[in-house]
């Protein structure tokens, strides 16, 4: 029997052995591309790879949008190894992919940061790849970005931004017939939202998974109020994870195909920073992509975006709206069902 050219991992199911394994195995090399490395026994892993003849290179995020810096102790703990690390490509503003090349067999997609909390206490996910043509191409993405180099990702068999991404995702919501499950932090993206809404207009049975609103950064946070608002307006079932904090970034269209990897539905994710995800359809991966999405969704509750669940969740976490949203608790006044009401910063 052909060996499956494609795996799944679930976080914190199969927790932190199962990445651990798959470094150690490697004899050959090791391509490292993450945005953020914190996991005392990943770096340490890592290291006694490269002592052990393991050929490394680590590429990490230098810093995140706000000016963090979360990857100083990884980048001087590889370096003091004598392992090759720098910085990822300046070109872009952020690199948010996470992938590792074993051996130049099997790449790793992921939606998860080597964080102790990604193994503990988010829903994650990695999907293992070991077909030629894609470990070829994230090779070959790795080494152009590793040299500061231009890659040209336009007719790529993975889902790489910039370039294409957006289009990707899109058609892939297009082609949805039945159903569609979604798990991300972020809508933001109105080209995304769009096709979402269309599917379900179109009677697409359509479940979104997202991050309660006070979780989004406070300068993302009437955009990200604004998309959810949208989609579930016109009746979408937006719903929040009870026992875990979703990370994770899935699409699962028709119980037949999936998308996992580090994109969040928003603008700058297409269009500025580095991330990488794919697409699969091997039934054992997405069967367990379904049995993992129905257990979440068991295990949810609806996202109150009414004005009043809104400013309540606020409220709650110390942050006011300061008028921007289209909430009407002051003067009372309620929506009609189904009418939104769009405001902009200089109303």
């Amino acid at each position: 029997m052909a060996e499956k050219k494609r795996k799944l991992i679930v976080m914190p199911d199969d927790g932190l052995e199962a990445v651990l394994r798959e470094i150690e195995a490697a004899r050959y090399s090791l391509h490292i591309k993450m945005f953020h490395i914190s996991e005392p026994a990943l770096i340490k892993a890592v290291t006694e790879a490269h002592r052990g003849g393991v050929k490394t290179r680590v590429m990490l995020n230098p810093a995140r949008r706000s000016g963090e810096f979360e990857n100083d102790e990884a980048h001087a703990a590889f370096a003091s190894a004598g392992i090759e690390v720098k910085d990822t490509n300046p070109a872009f503003a952020v690199t948010h992919e996470k992938s590792m090349i074993v051996d130049d067999r099997v790449v790793f997609i992921k939606t998860l940061n080597w964080a102790p909390k990604n193994f503990t206490g988010t829903r994650d996910y990695a999907v293992l790849t070991s077909d030629p043509e894609e470990v070829a191409e994230a090779l070959a993405c790795f080494n152009a970005d590793w040299k500061h180099a231009g890659f040209d990702s336009q007719s790529a068999r993975l889902i790489w931004c910039p370039g294409g991404g957006r289009e990707r995702i899109a058609h892939f919501i297009d082609k949805a017939r039945h159903s569609l499950c979604v798990q991300n932090e972020r809508y933001q993206d109105m080209t995304i939202i769009e096709r979402l809404v269309r599917a379900y207009e179109r009677g697409v049975h359509l479940r979104v998974m997202a991050l309660p609103p006070h979780v989004l950064k406070e300068k993302k946070l009437i955009e990200g109020v604004n998309g959810l608002r949208i989609m579930h307006d016109i009746g979408i079932k937006v719903h929040k994870l009870k026992h875990l904090h979703l990370h994770a970034k899935m699409m699962l269209a028709d119980g037949e195909r999936a998308v996992v990897g580090s994109i969040n539905f928003a603008p700058g994710s297409f269009d500025e920073r580095r991330e990488l995800a794919i697409e699969v359809d091997e039934h054992q991966v997405v069967k367990r992509l379904k049995h993992t999405f129905e257990t979440d969704w068991d295990n949810s509750q609806r996202l109150d975006l009414s004005d009043k669940g809104i400013e309540e969740d606020l409220e709650k976490h110390g942050l006011k709206d300061g008028g921007s949203l289209a909430l009407n608790m002051d003067d009372g006044k309620k929506q009609k069902k189904g009418e939104v009401k769009l405001k902009t910063e200089n109303d």
